[in-house]
């Protein structure tokens, strides 16, 4: 998935804060969700207009980062 259609930032929506595109989700609230124990499903459950994609993307994406920062 192309990481444009993941995350974005725009100072109109939400003061700027990453969410995923096409909502107002930030993607601090899937990091707090994994972070207490809910799953991934948990989180789509509560946030019914992210898509399953969009997430695994963001966790794949995190996880490259992660990884080269590191490297």
């Amino acid at each position: 998935m192309d990481p444009k259609q993941i995350v974005q930032t725009d100072p109109d929506i939400l003061g700027g804060t990453p969410v995923f595109v096409g909502t107002r989700v930030p993607v601090d609230a899937l990091v707090d969700f994994l972070e207490g124990g809910d799953t991934i499903e948990d989180f789509l459950e509560n946030y019914p207009g992210v898509s399953r994609e969009q997430v695994v993307a963001f966790l794949e994406e995190a996880s490259r980062a992660l990884v080269a920062k590191i490297a």
